[in-house]
């Protein structure tokens, strides 16, 4: 009798989520990720959004839910910098839906002196690149149960034309560290990621785009260096709502005929850097991510 139960459940649940849309959308308990997940669940969206902070987290599903009281909302909590955190949410992120149509990942930072995480990375690195690396491919069973329409968004930045390639032989930069290296070498692999995450979904239907929000009112600089949060203080004035930052993402997602593989920057496809068109890049920053995780997890999903 309790097994039958549970597989009435669970075929509730399938027959569901056959027809609701579910997002994933990581960084969701500020900024523009809250934006997006608010938007997408008033929408009629199944959002489940993945957040660091606690006490963020807790207030960004209360004002979503209120916004949107008849749409299913969860938040998880993650710690995408660390590898095993980035998989337990994608086990937890399992357990809760059957499919994927959209994934978001926004999640990111730029701390203002070079930190090494407990799996010995760099932490801008493992934060904005490795971390939704892995997610990804930790969800791409989900994202192609849901069909051709699924996609996925990165959140990138202009600010990877201030890297002039990656750093091969120093991705950690043990050697020669900035805070601003760091973060532009990030989004740098944000866009090659996309590029080589698009070769690999050719022939599917499924998209994989990156694009650059803007300088948004955020929370962003809070654990960035003296002149970050100079910048921002700044910038303040001019700097762009997190609505307005969500503008893109929330374009993608509606418009399919934008293509896969591209970098979009206020809905046109934005300037890129020789070392951002580099297919040979994409490729081999796609083989260097792949042997940190082999040696980091030894549990991980594949992309085929």
């Amino acid at each position: 009798m309790v097994a039958w139960a549970t597989q009435v459940r669970e075929s509730k649940r399938t027959m569901t989520e056959s027809i609701t849309r579910v997002a994933v959308v990581t960084g969701a308990s500020a900024g523009i990720g809250l934006v997006v997940a608010r938007a997408l669940a008033r929408q009629g969206w199944r959002v489940i959004g993945v957040g660091r902070d606690p006490g963020r987290s807790q207030a960004a599903l209360t004002g979503m839910r209120a916004a949107a009281p008849d749409a299913r909302i969860d938040m998880l909590r993650a710690d995408l910098s660390v590898m095993k955190e980035a998989q337990r949410a994608a086990r937890e992120i399992r357990t809760l839906t059957v499919r994927i149509d959209l994934l978001v990942n926004n999640a990111g930072g730029m701390p203002a002196a070079r930190r090494v995480t407990v799996d010995g990375l760099e932490h801008t690195f493992a934060a904005n690149h490795l971390g939704p690396f892995l997610l990804t491919r930790e969800l791409l069973a989900l994202l192609r149960a849901a069909g051709p329409a699924a996609q996925i968004i990165n959140v990138s930045s202009v600010a990877h034309r201030f890297a002039k390639d990656m750093a091969w032989d120093d991705l950690q930069l043990e050697r020669r560290f900035t805070a601003g290296q760091a973060y532009a070498q990030s989004k740098l692999a944000n866009i090659l990621f996309t590029r080589a995450l698009a070769q690999r979904l050719a022939g599917t239907g499924m998209r994989v785009n990156a694009m650059h929000p803007g300088l948004v009112q955020s929370n962003f600089s809070t654990h960035g260096n003296g002149l970050v949060k100079l910048v921002y203080r700044l910038a303040r004035p001019f700097a762009l709502t997190p609505e307005q930052g969500a503008d893109t993402i929330l374009w993608l997602v509606a418009h399919p005929t934008a293509g896969s593989g591209g970098y979009f920057v206020k809905r046109k496809p934005g300037p890129l850097t020789p070392a951002a068109l580099s297919d040979a890049g994409a490729e081999r920053l796609w083989s260097v991510s792949e042997a940190l995780l082999a040696r980091i997890v030894t549990d991980a999903l594949a992309i085929d």
